[in-house]
């Protein structure tokens, strides 16, 4: 029998409650770039192991090996000198483990977005020490993922992104120095970081193939950018390539990416890997400087072809003991020598993970809109609460490498319950089906048994195309619990699921049967839907194409056979070839009455009877993914979110809409509701973090780290977003006109400006004194003033400052176009109400740079630039001007 893993995703809701504790503190927050071209890796541990011995005792054999992974999640060990391997885990919001969706529980963080969303450094660091003890407890040494890592950096160039949730910001300092600050929280404890992925890597239209074509200076303004900030600051011991290919080159080979910007320039000395599945040669990655092939077994770096390229000349030995070395001195700074053993997985629900990442998802949300003071709801003087739409999910992350098996999620409803208690009715109607796939088929189904559940059978045939013999015993009985979503993995030839099922209504039901594979459903023996083969598992897994929905009339009370029958792709066959060999299908139902009912009447009604409407809306994971870029920047599905909102907002002008999205979302409604919290995911506490903000035992503090534009045509990269599929390519043609860059100059198509976020209290800046006012090479900036809370409540405010250099005719016609401002700096204060604090916010030469491409270098102009402080990229003010008396460039 072949062997075989099955997973099944399912949901434990339990909860805890916690308070929020501000702190009077100032915390700096600047572009503070070391200028010494060799970046020396900070290190967790260290070991007396001289990695250069190591290196020439090996034999061909034995460095060959190290070259690759050991399959899905470790490096190779060689026993024979006592090379441990090191063990890697997902980690775009938590340290999954080893398994995608029904794992080890592990602990659910805010996404990258939220945490850049919150503005506050110092709070992203103390994730990145929660991800490490999390990373420890999944016996790993490197926080990453299977074709993903963490943390993310890439800029958000469109908001159809489907990965967008996973990283920062629009931004290029701000998710810089937010992703400095969770890989130095993380390798302070004793965990590789692993930053992904270089580069350019901003959208999941043929990630795989696409051509990024971009010009040099948008490249390093705005896509590079961010990880130069976080490698020369924080020093991450591990970085990811991207699968796409920038400028006609794949990323893995690109010699000016990896070997001329990332290690000569930069001086970057730790390991690079490539994507899972995104290594495209042996030679070419090799001397550009790729020194881990993931996963393994390779399929570029074998014995074979490495002898054959020593042979040939086409490889020399050097550069293989380069890579080696890379390889071992992680291995080392992880101090896997000193302590080789490898934990078990375990799951540790640790109350301070609890509580910090309940504070982390209040401090992200931003309020946008407060009609009247809406918010915060006071519950003594409401008799009833209609929560609509999606309040009893939990929005804990977005799809694909995101998914963790959580210890629990907190459901907004859930939360809501608990806090208003006896004291006020809460009318639930759901108002609005978002559903990608129909829900798992359970219910009325029995196995073998006669227990609730399938049974799974197993298969080891030698032609995958022959179908499934009758003669073959099963191998396992598998019963899936009553879930909402059903995901199964399973590696082996062929496999076939059966039961029966007795419906409890009669009627035209709905199914679907999405599949990585070829997946067949026969009713009673006879085929009922051939869904015929699917190489692409992200046709499956991470969103894809939409699901093709059947129907079959059932009879109530009537006993049906059930069989699913799925032979796995063969390895030529599979788009992603380690993907070879699994098997991941979903089987999906609804009863017809349950598909077709009119769910939008019932929450009018309740909308009607209550004193204020809370409606809860966003993307699921199943529509906000990796594999998958949105079509546009409506709310799922189909209208039906936008329509309950409206619906809602005619009868009750008390109605607050609650958005959970990584991205910015269309919303043609929005002057029609009296208050809007942007919400995120904020992971298991989701419901908790969103509830504080609602009642208001936290003054919402969160900034927006991406523009939310009126509508996608308003967007810069509309029209080269994701680009011309026939020839493979997408043009960077907007540049750095990337966000704010963008709307700055066209104000009028922006809805909520980058920067922006209301607040329960009131905040005044008092004047601003900026020293030195004279800015030099190498030189540093810092602005000061007092930050008043006027308001009744206690709140934290953002102090942004920006950079405006001359206009481009004041410098000289034959100087580059620069944008009307750059973001500089900012610093995040907690304020008690009626009282002040000072803040600091210190910003380098950097900020005033730009990329001369004729000089190949940067550039800072001569002459004043304008010192603006506020709190958004509109909402500002200009203290004073610094000046550049002597034009000069410096090199990357």
């Amino acid at each position: 029998m072949a062997a075989s893993v099955i997973s099944l995703a399912c949901v434990e809701i339990q909860g805890t409650l916690d308070k929020l504790t501000l702190h009077e503190t100032v915390r700096p927050h600047a572009q503070r770039l070391p200028q010494k071209k060799t970046v020396a890796l900070s290190v967790p541990s260290q070991s007396d192991v001289d990695v250069q011995s190591l290196v020439k005792q090996l034999t061909l054999q034995e460095k060959v090996s190290l070259l690759a992974g050991d399959g899905l999640w470790h490096t190779a060990a060689v026993k024979r000198l006592g090379i441990p391997r090191i063990k890697v885990t997902d980690g775009p919001n938590g340290a999954r483990g080893e398994l995608f969706t029904s794992g080890t529980k592990a602990a659910c963080f805010p996404a990258a977005v939220s945490i850049a969303a919150t503005w506050d450094t110092g709070l992203a660091k103390r994730i990145g020490r929660a991800m490490a003890e999390e990373t420890k407890t999944k016996g790993a040494s490197v926080l990453t993922a299977t074709t993903r890592l963490g943390p993310t950096v890439c800029p958000h160039r469109s908001p159809l992104g489907g990965r967008n949730f996973e990283s920062f910001s629009e931004d290029p300092l701000l998710a810089g120095l937010q992703a400095a600050s969770v890989i130095q929280g993380l390798q302070e404890n004793g965990i590789a970081a692993t930053i992904k992925h270089f580069a350019a890597n901003e959208q999941e239209t043929m990630r795989n193939a696409i051509d990024v074509v971009v010009s040099e200076r948008a490249l390093r303004e705005i896509y590079l950018k961010p990880f130069e900030i976080a490698i020369k600051q924080a020093k991450p011991l591990a970085l990811m390539t991207s699968y796409n290919l920038v400028n006609g080159v794949h990323a893995d080979q690109n010699t000016h990416l990896v070997k001329e910007i990332l290690h000569e320039q930069w001086g970057y000395d730790g390991l690079v890997m490539s994507d899972y599945g995104g290594t495209n040669s042996l030679e070419d990655t090799i001397k550009t400087g790729v020194d881990l092939e993931m996963p393994g077994p390779p399929r570029h770096r074998t014995l074979a072809a490495v002898e054959k390229a020593l042979a040939s000349g086409s490889l020399d030995m050097a550069s293989i003991d380069d890579r080696v070395r890379s390889v071992l001195q992680l291995v080392k700074n992880v101090g896997k020598f000193e302590h080789p053993d490898e934990i078990p997985e375990t799951a540790v629900n640790h109350p301070d993970h609890q509580r910090l990442i309940r504070e982390a998802g209040a401090d992200g949300i931003v309020l946008l809109k407060n009609k009247g003071g809406i918010l915060p709801l006071q519950t003594s003087s409401l008799s009833s609460i209609a929560v609509l739409g999606q309040s009893k999910t939990c929005f804990s992350n977005g799809g694909g490498s995101a998914n963790l098996n959580a210890h629990y999620k907190i459901t907004p409803y859930e939360a809501l319950q608990k806090a208003v208690g006896e004291t006020t009715e809460l009318r639930y109607a759901i108002g609005a089906q978002i559903y990608r796939k129909l829900p798992c088929w359970t219910s009325g189904v029995t196995d073998h048994n006669g227990q609730p559940g399938w049974t799974m059978l197993e298969y080891d045939v030698k032609d995958k195309n022959v179908p499934l013999s009758d003669d073959m015993q099963p191998q396992r009985v598998y019963a899936f619990p009553q879930t909402t979503y059903m995901a199964i993995e399973h590696i082996s030839d062929a496999v076939r699921l059966e039961g029966t099922f007795t419906p409890a209504s009669s009627g035209a039901h709905y199914f679907s049967l999405p599949a990585f594979g070829h997946a067949k459903l026969f009713i009673d023996g006879e085929l009922a839907y051939d869904a015929g083969p699917s190489p692409d598992p992200r046709a499956f897994s991470e969103g894809g194409p939409f699901e093709e929905k059947k129907q079959h009339h059932f009879v109530q009370g009537k006993s049906y056979q059930l069989r699913v029958e799925v032979l796995a792709p063969k390895p030529e066959q599979a788009a992603i070839p380690m993907m070879a060999g699994r098997i991941m299908f979903h089987l999906g139902f609804m009863a017809q009455e349950d598909y077709e009912e009119d769910v939008v009447t019932s929450a009018v009604e309740a909308a009607k009877r209550a004193d204020v409407a809370l409606v809860f809306v966003g993307n699921s994971a199943e529509w906000e993914t990796e594999g998958h870029d949105a079509a546009n920047m409506s709310l799922p599905a189909f209208g039906s979110q936008d329509r309950l909102i409206e619906a809602v907002a005619a009868v009750n002008p008390r109605t607050v809409v609650i958005n959970c999205s990584g991205v910015p979302v269309a919303m043609p409604w929005i002057d029609s509701v009296a208050g809007l919290l942007q919400c995120w995911y904020q992971g298991q506490e989701a419901g908790n973090a969103i509830v504080d903000v609602l009642l208001g035992a936290v003054s919402p503090s969160g900034r927006l780290p991406v523009s939310f534009p009126r509508s996608v045509e308003d967007t810069p990269s509309y029209g080269n977003f994701p680009g011309d599929l026939a020839t493979g390519t997408v043009n960077y043609a907007e540049g750095i006109k990337v966000g704010y860059r963008h709307y700055d100059k066209h104000p009028d198509k922006v809805l909520f400006p980058f920067g922006a976020g209301l607040s329960y209290t009131s905040f005044e800046f008092g004047p601003a004194v900026i020293t030195p006012r004279e800015l030099v090479h190498g030189g540093f900036i810092t602005v000061r003033l007092q930050v008043k809370n006027v308001g009744a409540v206690a709140g934290k405010e953002v102090v942004q400052v920006y950079l405006a250099p001359l206009p481009t005719e004041a410098r000289g016609a034959d100087r580059p176009e620069r944008p009307i401002k750059v973001l500089a700096g900012f610093s995040k204060v907690a304020v008690a109400p009626q009282s002040a604090v000072s803040a600091a916010v210190e910003f380098s030469f950097e900020s005033a740079a730009f990329w001369d491409e004729k000089a190949d270098c940067w550039a800072v102009d001569c002459g004043e630039y304008a010192v603006l402080v506020g709190n958004s990229s509109v909402n500002h003010t200009k203290v004073g001007t610094i000046v550049v008396n002597e034009s000069f460039t410096y090199g990357p």
